[in-house]
């Protein structure tokens, strides 16, 4: 397999990922796998082979701040076509600026499987550009971040993750690239204690002033603000304070080296001592000259530090961390500690802790790293690069997109350049640009199965957004829709929900207010519009609330409405008409009290004129209707009782009746 690995850091740099990406090569190279590295260097000019034709060093600009690491630009037209010579199988890039963004470039345009290890946190590293120490600004640097790393992650056909740590922040930015862990493994040969020359841990004792006999704890690593150094030196000042002679010997180099020997040299602390950066070939002996390794930092992502220490057989003080789970065990292999005074006891225990018992820590450290090698960090890493390419392989380009209003229909094609109708797909804008689709991208066919999931949703949406444009709906009403006439499932339709409450396509509370006042311009009571809105899931307490706001008086709402139901109540009594009207009144809303209230009260005078003359028509009614049936005083009692029945006094119905003649039976 021919494998390029990409990173904007390597040797003679000093860091986790120099590191990471130096021990795959030569492991890649081990194997018997053509591997080359496109690196950076300061200077100007073309890219530059090294003597063995194997590293690619890019022209940059060199940064004190970032450590003397040489920054590049993201495009070089004479390295892609290197590159392109190589015949390169997969892309493994490191890093995300620089040669990351060149990496990108290089897979997109040279038909290159794209795989990524996210080997950095970058929410530990804001407070370098938060001068300001602003929370609102932090809080907008993390979700640039959340932002920028799940874009580049989505790039990529597969993700490497060096510990659960990091995959977990990874999902948590909702990346949808697979992400496989893959720990950095480490040779730990080069770590065995067994392999310390003869003399060189006296030797470096007696640089610092330590004698053979006293317990050492080290720190070897960068220096700066997110490794939290302060915390352990204030522990071992506290330490010192309450009698403990263990001495701690600070390694490294970075931008709070010279802060930090301020600190030292202020606070007169004998037992803390900084050496500055070691070249990486004597990294090994130091951790080999001490007894225990401590770190406060939370920011690591896999934290070789860690690893390199307990391969030299260094038990650990460190705070907990989730990428320690499986590192340190309490008790067994360090101990944990919360903060400066928890670590100066831990301090103590470690000065009168039996020699047995360390070297039993000691041996339990060694063995608990054995995973952690660079033979199984290949193996890993190989898998992760075989599936790239069989998924790459696979995979369809967007050939075309297109925009109606917030959807987008995206148009794919085979490797071969022929269109797949059967796989078109729409969605959203905000997840088109969110997904960093593009036209030219490449999507696998665990993606496009995705997008087809988040399908059903698109379509929903669609339909319902249709459906709101030509009436207003409130909250339930489109999730009754949405759940009996779609298949999506409840997480979806929540989804949809919220985005319609998000952009104020569905607002109960306008819904609400709108309903209440047109229901009181069509003068109904109000438990004729408590009923209406109930039914259509608005709570009882919002339509409380907006009762109250604009309070009408039930009984002239009543009133007005009774004038105008009145004039359709014709040819009946006066009695008849007032339940008539209250019936009506009940069915607009109104309470039965305020009904019987106003039907009581109404103005009939106009109706009494009429209810002799009403009464006449009701009474020839009734006659024509029994006259085949009976006659004589049968027919007229029959009448009288059908009169009766619709509400005329009894001396008005035998005033009308005696007027009408009557046959004899």
């Amino acid at each position: 397999m021919r494998i390029g690995l990409f990173t904007d850091t390597f040797p003679p740099d000093l860091n986790g990922v120099a590191n990471s990406t130096y021990i795959l090569f030569n492991e890649l190279k081990k194997h018997g796998h053509d591997a080359f590295v496109v690196c950076t260097r300061s200077g100007t000019g073309w890219a530059q082979w090294n003597e063995e034709h194997d590293v690619l060093r890019l022209a940059g600009m060199k940064f004190r701040h970032l450590y003397g690491y040489a920054v590049t630009t993201p495009w070089h037209v004479n390295a892609l076509n290197e590159i392109r010579a190589l015949n390169l199988d997969v892309i493994h890039v490191q890093t995300e600026f620089g040669v990351g963004i060149f990496a990108r470039t290089c897979s997109k345009n040279l038909g290159i499987p794209l795989v990524s290890t996210y080997h950095t946190s970058y929410e530990d590293y804001t407070h370098y550009v938060n001068i300001l120490k602003s929370d609102r600004m932090d809080e907008r640097m993390k979700s640039a971040v959340a932002w920028f790393s799940r874009f580049m992650s989505d790039t990529c056909v597969e993700v490497i993750a060096p510990s659960k740590k990091t995959r977990e922040l990874l999902e948590s930015y909702h990346v949808s690239t697979e992400i496989n862990i893959v720990p950095t493994g480490l040779d730990l040969s080069l770590f065995d204690p067994a392999k310390q020359p003869e003399g060189r841990t006296a030797e470096i004792r007696r640089e610092f002033g330590f004698t053979d006999s006293e317990r050492l704890v080290i720190y070897l690593g960068r220096l700066a603000e997110e490794k939290s150094l302060d915390l352990v030196i204030e522990g071992f000042e506290r330490a010192a304070e309450k009698g403990c002679h263990l001495n701690l010997l600070i390694v490294g180099g970075g931008p709070d080296l010279e802060r930090l020997k301020k600190i030292v040299s202020a606070k007169q602390l004998a037992n803390v001592t900084l050496a500055g950066p070691r070249e990486a070939d004597q990294v090994p002996d130091y951790y080999r000259a001490a007894d225990f390794f401590v770190s406060a930092s939370l920011s690591e992502t896999q934290g070789m530090t860690f690893v390199e220490a307990m391969a030299s057989g260094l038990p650990l003080l460190a705070r907990k961390d989730t990428v320690l789970e499986e590192l340190l065990i309490d008790g067994k292999t360090g101990w944990y500690f919360t903060d400066a005074e928890d670590l100066s006891e831990k301090l103590l225990k470690l000065e009168t802790m039996d020699t047995k018992e360390l070297l039993a820590m000691k041996k339990a450290a060694k063995e608990q790293v054995k995973p952690l090698s660079s033979e199984v960090f290949y193996e890993r890493a190989i898998e992760v690069y075989q599936k790239a390419i069989d998924i790459y392989a696979n995979m369809l380009t967007v050939e075309d997109v297109q925009v109606k209003d917030d959807i987008v229909q995206v148009y794919l094609q085979d490797m071969q350049g022929r269109s797949r109708e059967d796989v078109r797909v729409v969605m959203t804008l905000d997840d088109y640009y969110n997904d960093g689709i593009r036209k030219g991208s490449r999507l696998s066919a665990d993606r496009i199965k995705a997008i087809q999931k988040k399908q059903e949703g698109v379509q929903a949406w669609r339909a319902i957004l249709r459906r709101i444009a030509v009436k207003d709906r409130t909250r339930k009403e489109v999730y009754d829709w949405l759940t009996k006439k779609t298949s999506c499932d409840i997480e979806t339709i929540n989804s949809i929900v919220a985005k319609l409450e998000e952009k104020g396509y569905v607002d109960d509370e306008r819904y609400c207010t709108e309903v209440l006042s047109n229901m009181r311009n069509a003068l109904y009571g109000e438990e004729r519009m408590i009923r209406t809105l109930r039914k259509k899931g608005i709570s009882m307490e919002m339509i409380q609330e907006k009762l109250a706001t604009e309070p009408v008086e039930e009984i002239e709402q009543a009133r007005k409405y009774a004038k105008k139901a009145a004039s359709s109540i014709t040819d009946s009594s006066i009695r008849m008409k007032k339940q008539k009207l209250k019936i009506k009144l009940m069915t607009n809303g109104f309470s039965s009290e305020t009904a019987q209230e106003v039907a009581d009260t109404f103005d009939w005078e106009h109706d009494s004129e009429k209810e002799l003359e009403n009464l006449r028509r009701c009474a020839q009614k009734a006659r024509k209707r029994y006259e085949k049936k009976y006659t004589g005083t049968k027919l007229r009692n029959t009448v009288y009782r059908y009169c009766s029945a619709q509400g005329y006094q009894p001396e008005d119905i035998y005033v009308i009746l005696d007027e009408l003649e009557w046959q004899n039976d």
